[in-house]
């Protein structure tokens, strides 16, 4: 039995043993690095401690990396169920980590504090006199040296500057236009850094801009269509539904907006139905709850609007046709999605409700509603641009605010019981929700905010590079609706003369290629498979479906991160730790799927599968066009013929090297990289180990060292 001083013993009912852990012994190498990335890292000598107290295996066979000084095994350790046995706590007597921190700044940290300052001085003078000394020679030597430029042909040079001039001027003349019609032309705001309360009281400001509410808005009818036979809303009636799917906010959303303004009219209440089925796709309860915490919060808005907040349970189809007749509802407002089960749903609530109750549909998704933005299936972003930048004027506008309703109903419903909510739902589990990402429409501003001041400016160059801090991160809030991508241009475009590259670059992934998903969605229905590609594709995939895959993976082994492939791994690991995978890596991810399974059609499928369990933007039309892509080649070209991808355009492990500096991002963003690297000893536990694990954020429990900011991805 442990006694209760035993450092386990307070632990025990708190922490899991599902805990995930690396323990390996390292060599510091002694050779000086220098900061060339191709230089970076190093091999060294390491071997993994086969100490008997070991309680864990391994689950993939180690891939050996290193760092500057450093050389470090990495496993992607899974799960492994093992009690915590009682030892005698260890000594660290090295530690390096593969973090933020500079390992050469380790020397004085494991020595214990034995180093005095003044040696400490002494050392920095004499080892900085060598370098400035280095500098000042290298310099001088540059100058020297420096090569006289070469003559270059004048009429090519001439050539590029005009051709550049000319895309700049246009580009200048099509955002100033675009300025001029959305009357953008106004003074610049101060938009320095400020706290959050700042940020949203400027956005609520440019609402009451507008106008004073809905009512006195010109809406623009081009953003509503009709599905039922019925057009009239009946002016006997008690009351409006907006029945909220897509779009799950409050302000900035259209559908809303329109909603209220037809109760206005009317001068009846306005209520707002959701409809919560049990199961959806793929989707676990890491997406549900993100979900459902976002409408609590949706809730309460609404609430304190005297707009009433209903959760319906199961199809739409059977609820809101019962509560239209239990509260005499004149009309039904919902909103868009292209996808086939809420189109399925829309179809079927149109048939269920009565004939004299219309149901209207509005794109609150979309900056141009889809059925406006094009009637047909378009073939690529160069065939939708033009055809949505010439609409713009019309339907980029600021949002009127959606206000206190003046026809509040007789009595409030009570607030929903959330947790009776989780309990009917029949999703997995085992997926577990994310910290990083709070839901609701507050979090979205701020991380619309920090994407403002802080990353936006690196967007255009360094958006591709899954080692910078350049996204927006806007996705989840995006795809749930918590926040208007409406809303994010319009914040984004008054930092035009700042970074007018990023904001043109921002513009086109948020709004052209984002209505170029939609627009696949809602025109082809085999969005999800081979038979939804273009023909070159389905002949070409077809050719080649037999030839020979270096590498085959189960779906198994794919979601469990166990292939060769570093990178891949990562990215796997990364996007089941933190539901969000980076753009680019989306990418490579996808295509090595097609080149390590079966099949065209096993891979589709297989990535999809991952994609919507994981990712808290999956079940998306952007997530099925991204697969397509990278799959089958939609909205791109055909390109050299090679085994097994044919025509698909071709991506691999170097050209990601010569992008990127992988091995970078394999540590950083890895679920092993979080595991710090510890030699134990037995022998002594002096007060200086106890520091050193308080500096690096270690817990030291029975001989065993766990890092802290781990936990909470496996909810331990």
């Amino acid at each position: 039995m442990e006694s209760q001083d035993h450092p386990c013993s307070s632990l025990r009912s708190e922490w899991s043993p599902r805990i995930p852990l690396l323990f390996t012994e390292v060599r510091m190498e002694s050779q000086d690095h220098d900061d060339q990335p191709s230089d970076r890292y190093r091999a060294g000598r390491v071997r993994q401690t086969s100490h008997s107290f070991h309680p864990l295996r391994p689950v993939r066979s180690k891939d050996v990396l290193s760092y500057p000084g450093v050389a470090i095994v990495t496993n992607s350790v899974r799960y492994c169920s093992t009690v915590f046995s009682q030892r005698s706590p260890p000594t660290i007597t090295s530690i390096s980590t593969m973090g933020e921190d500079n390992p050469a700044s380790l020397e004085n940290k494991t020595s214990g504090g034995n180093t005095s300052k003044k040696e400490t001085e002494v050392k920095d003078e004499k080892t900085s006199e060598p370098k400035e000394n280095e500098k000042s020679n290298a310099k001088d030597k540059g100058q020297k040296s420096k090569p006289e430029p070469r003559e270059r042909p004048v009429r090519k040079v001439e050539k590029r500057k005009l051709e550049k001039s000319s895309e700049d001027e246009t580009a200048a003349k099509r955002s100033k236009a675009e300025d001029e019609q959305n009357n953008t032309d106004e003074p610049a705001e101060d938009l320095g850094k400020t706290d959050n309360e700042d940020f949203i009281k400027k956005i609520n400001q440019r609402r009451t801009d507008v106008c004073e509410d809905v009512s006195k808005f010109k809406f623009n009818k081009k953003r509503v269509r009709v599905i039922s036979e019925e057009e009239d809303f009946s002016e006997d009636s008690n009351g409006v539904v907006y029945w909220m799917s897509r779009d799950q906010r409050v302000q900035d959303n259209w559908a809303f907006l329109y909603a209220q303004r037809l109760a206005m009219k009317l001068e009846i209440p306005l209520h707002v139905c959701f409809c919560l089925v049990p199961k959806y796709l793929d989707a676990t309860i890491r997406m549900y709850g993100f979900m459902m915490k976002g409408l609590a919060q949706v809730e309460k808005e609404c609430r304190e609007l005297n707009i009433p907040f209903h959760l319906l349970y199961g199809q739409a189809s059977k609820s809101i046709p019962a509560f239209v007749k239990e509260h005499n509802i004149g009309g039904v407002v919902t909103d868009f999605s292209p996808l086939r089960v809420p189109v399925k749903w829309v179809d079927d609530l149109k048939n269920a409700l009565p004939s004299d109750v219309p149901l209207c549909q509005v794109d609150a998704h979309n900056l141009v509603p889809c059925w406006e933005a094009s009637p047909k299936l378009e073939y690529g972003a160069r065939t939708i641009r033009n055809k949505i930048h010439n609409q713009l004027g019309g339907f980029l506008t600021e949002f009127p605010p959606l206000v206190k309703h003046p026809h509040p109903p007789k009595t409030m419903p009570k607030l929903t019981d959330w947790k009776k909510a989780d309990m009917t739902l029949e999703v997995d589990r085992t997926v577990p929700e994310v910290t990083w990402a709070k839901p609701g429409s507050q979090a979205a501003y701020k991380i619309l905010q920090s994407f403002c001041e802080k990353r936006l400016k690196h967007f255009a160059t360094q958006r591709n590079d899954p080692n910078k801090q350049a996204l927006s991160n806007l996705s989840p809030w995006i795809h749930f609706g918590q926040i208007s991508v409406q809303r994010c241009i319009l914040t984004v475009r008054l930092y035009r003369s700042k970074s007018s590259d990023s904001v043109n670059a921002f513009i086109e992934e948020a709004v052209i290629r984002r209505e170029l998903a939609d627009n696949f969605c809602y025109y082809n229905k085999h969005y999800d498979s081979i038979k939804g590609a273009y023909d070159w594709a389905k002949k070409s995939l077809a050719l080649h479906k037999d030839d020979k895959r270096p590498y085959l993976y189960t779906r198994d082994q794919l979601e469990e991160s166990k292939t060769h492939d570093d990178l891949w791994n990562a990215a796997q690991d990364q996007l089941v730790l933190e539901g969000k995978m980076h753009g680019f890596l989306r990418m490579y991810w996808a295509k090595k799927i097609l080149e390590w399974t079966n099949s065209p059609e096993e891979a589709l499928a297989f990535s999809i599968y991952l994609n919507d369990r994981f990712s808290l933007d999956g079940r998306d039309p952007n997530g099925y066009v991204g697969c397509m892509w990278s799959i089958c080649g939609i909205h791109d070209q055909g390109w050299a013929e090679r085994a097994v991808f044919g025509k698909i355009r071709y991506m691999n492990y170097q050209g990601c090297k010569r992008k990127f500096d992988v091995p970078g991002f394999v540590l950083s963003s890895s679920e092993h990289s979080k595991i710090f690297i510890v030699r134990f000893n037995f022998q002594e536990d002096p007060p200086a180990t106890q520091q050193l694990l308080s500096a690096y954020n270690f817990q030291h429990v029975t001989g065993y060292l766990l890092l802290k900011t781990h936990f909470q991805r496996y909810q331990i």
